[in-house]
């Protein structure tokens, strides 16, 4: 039988404000306070703790000196206490103190320890936290990405999951002036990031293209978004040979999927931007197979498209004002006799041919088609593909890293500049003009498989698609993985670029220096 549905999955903590201390507040489980650096290794103490520890009858820097804690990022120093009977508002909940490092509390610190925070929370109701008390302007936002992120779980255990993020964050010290609108920003960033890690841990027995599909039409349907579906037969009459020839050889038909946002009060001269991503539901490399330990982690490889319809589904929320059009290419990619084969040549969209000289170099086919129909049809002010495309560029970058590759200076640089304000770091790579003869092909207009410089050749492979529109390709094949919990990431598929995105379109002019 069929598996239709997911178990019912946890969810993100809640987040709440308070301009009160947290033993102003009370009736928490959990209280936490930021530690920082000092002079002479003596770590400082932040808001909130010595009343805490007049209050609790606890010497805590006492605690940290035994621990030799020494406000490093991250760092938790745990400390078991009672709370007193006279304490205004104190419940027999209240049974620990944590004492979390913020280091330099720039961005990625206060990610960092929002994510410590998560973690050491686990399976409580409740914890109260003055670590935003102590964060710039702009770091409340980072902590709450932090904590919400590190909090992911994932199960399909009969039992249940083995354990629960904490309910709910208090986040305490924070003054009203504009820490509203920085909670809901940061609720959206970190909740596209929970959305795209579930859509890529899904199983691919449940994740068929079609199921992708009904995800995205669910997902816009709640935003507000117009959501459109090319089932197999639509794909056919239309020629979209590249996402049909990948899909062939399973017996889950292909999709492709269309999301449309458009900014309230846009008129026609509001530019749009094009994103796409790459939707390949499970890769098993086709007629040309990966070997088995190449598989375990296949089930991810829409990650590029997950990011996608994850970042769709939250524009609104950062108030993009531009219009966007996520497309999402689906397709299993399968061993079966009418699989695609090693030498057969295939009509994209618009009608430039490819030869399939490897059939696990599929993403890049599925791309064409989309980023051929978009600038044909949909007339694009700049045009972003995403996709976990090649090994070569975890080879070039390790584990942690995504690439990325711009005709456009202007582009280049937003790229660069929401990598780094989200935390989902990228760098750049060369279009190198030179290995232009590697993509070319005897019998037809392009080869899939040039190989040498891979992730370099790939992106030549698809430069051909994007005509004159200012074009990025994302390649993060080297973050879509994470081997073990750190930081923000947990174990597991990461989900990672629709923070990068949304930190881009959420700017007040994403096209500055483009169009």
């Amino acid at each position: 039988m069929p598996i239709t549905a997911l178990p019912t999955q946890v969810s993100p903590p809640e987040f709440a404000l308070s301009p009160a201390l947290p033993h102003q507040i009370g009736g928490a489980e959990v209280w936490a306070f930021p530690v920082l650096p000092g002079d002479d290794d003596a770590p400082l103490l932040g808001p909130g703790a010595d009343e805490a520890a007049q209050v609790l009858g606890v010497d805590l820097l006492a605690a940290l000196e035994s621990s030799r804690a020494t406000g490093r990022t991250g760092e938790v120093t745990t400390i078991p206490v009672a709370a007193p009977p006279d304490l205004e508002g104190a419940t027999d909940s209240l049974g620990t103190v944590l004492l979390v490092g913020v280091g330099e509390a720039t961005a990625t610190d206060l990610r960092r320890a929002g994510a410590a925070l998560a973690r050491a929370t686990k399976d409580r109701s409740s914890v109260i936290t003055s670590l935003p008390a102590i964060a710039p302007a702009d770091g409340l936002g980072d902590l709450v990405v932090g904590a919400m992120l590190a909090s992911f779980a994932f199960h399909w255990r009969s039992t249940g999951p083995k354990e629960r993020p904490v309910a709910r964050i208090v986040l305490a010290g924070v003054s009203d002036d504009g820490a509203d609108e920085a909670l809901a920003r940061a609720l959206a960033l970190g909740g596209a990031g929970w959305r795209s890690r579930v859509l890529a841990t899904v199983p691919s027995n449940l994740k068929t293209p079609a199921w992708l599909a009904d995800q995205a039409v669910a997902v816009g349907a709640a935003a507000g978004l117009d959501v459109e579906v090319w089932d197999d037969a639509r794909l056919e009459a239309e020629g979209f040979g590249g996402i049909r020839a990948v899909g062939g050889g399973s017996v889950n038909e292909p999709r492709l999927i269309r999301m449309d946002y458009t900014p309230r009060g846009a008129t026609k001269r509001v530019p749009t931007v094009v994103l796409v991503g790459k939707g390949i539901t499970f890769d098993s490399g086709g007629l040309d197979i990966k070997p088995s330990e190449g598989m375990l982690t296949m089930k991810r490889d829409m990650s590029g498209g997950g990011a996608v319809i994850a970042t769709m589904a939250a524009l609104a929320d950062v108030d993009c004002p531009v219009r966007v059009v996520g497309l999402v290419p689906a397709a299993e990619n399968s061993v079966s006799g009418s699989a695609m084969r090693p030498g057969d040549v295939i009509t994209h969209y618009g009608g430039r041919t490819s030869e399939v000289n490897n059939t696990d170099a599929e993403g890049r086919l599925v791309l064409a088609d989309a980023m051929a129909y978009a600038v044909s049809e949909l007339d694009p002010a700049v045009l972003v593909d995403i996709a976990t495309l090649t090994g070569a560029m975890k080879v070039s970058l390790g584990q942690w890293t995504g690439g990325y590759f711009a005709n456009h200076e202007g582009l280049a640089k937003h790229v660069a500049a929401a990598a780094a304000a989200s935390g989902e770091n990228a760098w750049r790579m060369p279009l190198v003009a030179d290995y232009e003869d590697k993509v070319n092909s005897d019998i037809a207009d392009g080869d899939n498989a040039a190989g040498g410089a891979g992730a370099i050749t790939a992106a030549l492979f698809l430069q051909h698609f994007a005509g004159d529109v200012p074009w990025a390709h994302i390649d993060f094949a080297s973050a879509a993985e994470s081997p073990v919990d750190r930081h923000e990431w947990t174990a597991g598929p990461s989900g990672w670029g629709p923070r990068l995105l949304l930190s881009w379109l959420g700017s007040d002019d994403p096209l500055a220096g483009i169009a």
